[in-house]
């Protein structure tokens, strides 16, 4: 079975809301709301991928330096198993847009369970609790 490496991050303002991220139509699991992040190409750190990532989707910057590894998701879908290291971010410049046609939504900690989620997610909300 392949081995997917995925990087996350639960983006964090100022009012302790959580930046989600809808799948666009076209892609697997459109729909379902995620932490913004994505696969880690060859020759990339986790933290890397995450920073390239941000700014291709969202048009943001932030810096290994702000990415507090948070925890992680290990889940097997039908034909991968995803490996998915999760970071919390409080800091980053610009504003966050939605660069590939997602929906994006600041949302509370206790209405994150209002948000479809891909099963990998879904596990990290009681993370993401106890720290906000």
């Amino acid at each position: 079975m392949k081995l997917l490496l995925v990087s996350a991050v639960a983006l964090i303002d100022r009012d302790g809301r959580v930046l989600l991220a809808q799948r666009p139509e076209g892609k697997s699991m459109a729909g379902l709301w995620e932490f913004p992040g994505g696969k880690v190409e060859p020759g990339e750190t986790p933290e890397t991928a995450l920073i390239r990532e941000l700014q291709e989707e969202l048009g943001i910057d932030t810096w290994a330096s702000c990415l507090a590894p948070l925890t992680f998701a290990s889940h097997t879908y039908e034909d991968f198993h995803l490996l998915m290291p999760v970071f919390a971010c409080r800091k980053w410049e610009g504003t966050p847009h939605p660069h590939e046609g997602q929906q994006l939504a600041w949302v509370r900690v206790g209405d994150l369970r209002n948000y479809p989620m891909p099963p990998a997610d879904k596990p990290l909300i009681a993370t993401l609790r106890d720290l906000l």
